[in-house]
């Protein structure tokens, strides 16, 4: 789980240097492409071990489907994050992508669920940590800034979808199908409104190479490994510690400084992040914990 958090958080690091020379459509598409491609290893592994049975037509239909919906839902996030990493630090858009992990239990009021008093401290932490990571003393905020917090409501959107969606189909087809929606809607618009040269092609093959096999690939492989022997709320915590890595990342890598302010709201909002996740350390604690990269 360490590892597959220090993947992800690594992977903002690619991002930011994809996106100074690449378009977002154009590296989203790349991205999620090379993504989908190195899940196939995985799908045929475990299409093996459960004999390679063959699922019938109204599950192949609920799984492009689901994927399909997922997958649109991953399209817009990713361009947003994308297009936000081109005016902001790696670090400081992966604290603020994190905040769908408090956004989570917030949409949880939409469908009668119970916030706890926990939750709301935690948003609290959250906010402030916000305010202080983003908000100006002339209060304004950065336009990269506010597409990462749009950003961070899709992808909260995205895992309650994901969190249904999966209690009916394969967790690794939907996430194959959702990942290759997203590489090929983003095509689509890179081919009808960007244009990026050959060049700079070649420039961002490296990070293309790490978003694609490294964080969907290899990061996702290890979860789904990983995940079945961590309960769900502790999963949840270690895989929040992608955005310490993508902040380090950031100082080591790319010399990106976010000041005392910042690193204080950082604090904050990993803070709020993890107390979040304290309703989950239930002695019997079943549920589930979808995360994103």
């Amino acid at each position: 789980m360490l590892i597959t958090a220090g993947i992800w958080g690594f992977g903002f690091i690619a991002q930011r240097v994809g996106a100074m020379v690449l378009e977002p459509f154009t590296f989203n598409a790349c991205r999620f492409g090379l993504g989908s491609i190195s899940l196939i290893p995985l799908l045929l592994y475990f299409n093996r071990r459960s004999g390679n049975k063959i699922p019938d037509t109204a599950t192949k239909k609920l799984v492009v489907f689901s994927g399909v919906i997922a997958g649109t839902i991953i399209f817009l996030a990713a361009w947003l994050q994308q297009a936000g990493l081109s005016d902001t630090s790696a670090g400081k858009a992966a604290f603020l992508t994190g905040l769908y992990i408090v956004i989570v239990p917030i949409f949880g009021i939409f469908l009668n669920h119970k916030i706890k008093v926990s939750t709301w401290i935690a948003v609290a932490f959250a906010i402030t940590g916000l305010y202080l990571l983003s908000v100006t003393e002339s209060f304004t905020i950065a336009k990269g800034d506010l597409y990462e917090i749009a950003g961070a409501v899709l992808w909260a959107v995205h895992i309650l979808v994901i969190d249904y969606f999966t209690k009916k189909v394969d967790a690794l087809k939907l996430s194959f199908v959702q990942f290759l929606t997203s590489a090929v809607l983003s095509l689509i618009v890179a081919l009808l409104f960007e244009s990026n040269t050959l060049s700079q092609l070649q420039q961002g093959i490296i990070p293309i190479l790490y978003g694609g096999i490294g964080s969907v690939g290899i990061a996702y492989t290890l979860q789904v490994f990983a995940q079945k022997h961590a309960k769900p709320s502790h999963a949840a915590i270690i895989l929040s510690t992608e955005t310490v890595f993508a902040s380090l990342g950031g100082i080591v890598i790319l010399n990106e400084q976010l000041g005392t302010r910042g690193y204080i709201g950082c604090a904050m909002m990993l803070a709020g992040m993890l107390l979040s996740q304290a309703p989950s350390f239930a002695k019997n604690d079943t549920s589930k914990n979808i995360s994103i990269e």
